[in-house]
């Protein structure tokens, strides 16, 4: 397990340093086995020293490459592949570890989700914060053509706190999850509207 201090969505790509010891030995494990690893969002705490509180809902991440750097930290690229829920906490020794249990992604084949008017609407959001003075970065965003990857992706693109974030992972489904993210939005857009309107 590797507590954060943000969210990874599934189909959404996670850069890490790693520097402490015990996620040191946590990726040497990790690559000598199956590559897999959880990320959970920190409840409470911290991402360094330990004694944390982490929430129960995390993301299930695959190591795709790791560079060994000079001062002795390493980089990892992770994707994110699926969700979990922790059953139990083990010790933390060697590194935090639990049990989990895999969730699926429940959706119907009749489901229509509204991929295409949430990213208009994150698409407005960020130019919203843009003429607003907020620094949204490269917003030349493609999502996938597959719907649950994309609700993960737009989830992961929206600029959300990341106990916002940790609600969204949360939900059941991907169409719930994106009717969450359509209500965030819609509020995130009027408080930028009101904010430009009054200067």
């Amino acid at each position: 397990m590797f507590p954060l201090g943000s969210v990874l969505f599934p189909n959404t790509v996670l850069p890490l340093r790693v520097f402490e010891p015990r996620y040191q030995a946590l990726v040497d494990d990790c690559v000598a086995g199956d590559g897999r690893f959880g990320v959970v969002l920190i409840e409470r705490g911290s991402e360094v020293g330990g004694g944390d509180t982490r929430f129960e809902i995390g993301t299930i991440a695959h190591i795709a490459g790791v560079a060994d750097l000079e001062d002795g930290h390493r980089l990892i690229l992770a994707v994110g592949i699926g969700r979990f829920e922790i059953s139990r906490w083990l010790p933390d020794d060697p590194y935090p570890r639990a049990v989990v249990n895999e969730l699926t992604e429940e959706m119907t084949e009749s489901s229509q989700l509204p991929i295409a008017e949430t990213e208009r609407k994150l698409r407005r959001t960020l130019a919203l914060m843009s003429e607003a003075g907020y620094d949204v970065g490269d917003t030349g965003f493609e999502l996938s053509d597959e719907d649950v990857a994309s609700t993960n992706q737009l989830c992961a693109l929206a600029p959300l706190s990341p106990l916002d974030a940790q609600d969204l992972l949360g939900a059941e489904s991907p169409p719930e999850r994106l009717a969450r993210l359509q209500a965030l939005l819609d509020e995130e857009i009027a408080v930028l509207q009101q904010q430009l309107q009054t200067g």
